[in-house]
């Protein structure tokens, strides 16, 4: 007996591309390591499904913000090296060092818990301009002049670019002197530096130094806005048309009648909503145009509110016979990129991809 697919949508993840981008990306920064961003979930597409690909890649590294996550890469991939960015919580000290992690450390606070603990392998954050985590550049420089440095155990000096995807920002190369003078105060006590994410990959001078840390451009986000993306698309999402239904000029479609019918029209429901992370702003209102779904080629517009569990879509310029029930329409894929639907929902695309929700039926392609 055949089943109907209890899923309303399906999310499809190409590990092949993956692997593709990760070695793209490894290979325009060679001799220097590429390690991978697995964090929210690997932006949303799994770690359990994505860390054992990059591992069959090639990738050595992972970079996670929460310890948790990092207990998952290292279930994952059990020979890796795993560092936790969001500092080191009071008292987390045995779990890194039980588990083999390694802290990213970004307070003077944390550096001293650290070594009162043992020490072992770390990074040590330092602000060279985001003004969020890591060392202010005076208490940099004050730690560097301390000694017993071997206590410690940091392997990694890192920072993070605040404007790598505008190649034009001045802020690329002051940050990029910043870091080199906080470099040269620790010198050869700290033999590995990493500042560079996915889209300073591509900037004109990359910061490459020892190691890189890309994350979006491995899921197929492009680190180049504005310009060709180099990297492949890896997910491709559709969900099931669950009702075609026709209205007449004036009526209206959706929570609070925000999109009226200026002629007769087909309106096909589909199973997906913001509780599957397509976001509200998507939706379309009389006057203001919003996200859009595609149907054999065919670019159709979100009308009304995104609900829940629901979204309405016009395919009155579609064939009758191309759209029917049970049909499935694509959000992502057939010349939609996930950045073309972070336009459509005025963020960007790791909004997008971190917000994609649990009630896909995943599968994994290109294995």
């Amino acid at each position: 007996m055949n089943l109907p697919n209890p899923h309303g949508a399906m999310l499809a993840i190409d590990a092949a591309a993956i692997a593709h981008n990760w070695r793209l990306l490894s290979s325009r920064i060679a001799p220097a390591e590429c390690a991978a961003v697995v964090k929210a979930n690997a932006y949303g597409l799994g770690i359990e499904t994505v860390v054992p690909v990059l591992a069959r890649a090639g990738c050595c590294t992972f970079f996670t913000a929460h310890l948790e996550e990092g207990f998952r890469v290292r279930k994952a991939a059990p020979t890796s090296i795993i560092y936790v960015l969001n500092g080191m919580p009071p008292g987390s000290e045995p779990l890194y060092q039980i588990n083999r992690l390694r802290p990213v450390l970004g307070t003077i606070s944390e550096v001293g818990r650290w070594k009162k603990a043992g020490g072992g392998p770390s990074a040590l954050h330092v602000d060279t301009g985001m003004n969020r985590l890591g060392l202010s550049l005076g208490e940099a420089k004050t730690l560097s002049t301390l000694n017993e440095w071997e206590s410690i155990g940091i392997e990694v000096l890192m920072s993070h670019l605040v404007s790598s995807e505008e190649p034009g920002s001045d802020m690329n190369m002051a940050q990029i002197t910043c870091f080199n003078r906080v470099k040269d105060w620790f010198g050869d006590r700290i033999k590995r530096r990493s500042l560079a994410n996915s889209s300073a990959h591509f900037l004109p001078e990359p910061p490459i130094y020892e190691l890189t840390r890309p994350g979006y451009a491995i899921y197929g986000g492009n680190p180049t806005p504005d310009q060709h993306n180099p990297m492949k698309p890896v997910i491709r999402l559709e969900a099931q048309i669950l009702q075609i239904r026709h209205i007449e000029p004036g009526e209206s479609v959706g929570y609070n009648a925000q999109w009226t019918a200026k002629r007769p029209s087909r309106i096909a429901t589909i199973s997906l909503g913001y509780g599957d992370g397509w976001l509200r702003s998507m939706s379309g209102a009389d006057g203001k145009p919003g996200g859009a779904a595609m149907m054999n080629g065919k670019l159709c517009p979100f009308v009304g509110r995104i609900s829940m569990d629901l979204i309405t879509v016009d395919v009155t310029d579609c064939p009758i016979a191309d759209v029917s029930a049970g049909q499935r329409m694509t959000l992502i894929g057939d010349g939609i990129s996930v950045d073309d639907v972070a336009v459509m929902a005025g963020t960007n695309g790791y909004e997008i991809l971190t917000s994609l929700g649990e009630r896909y039926q995943r599968r994994i392609v290109g294995v």
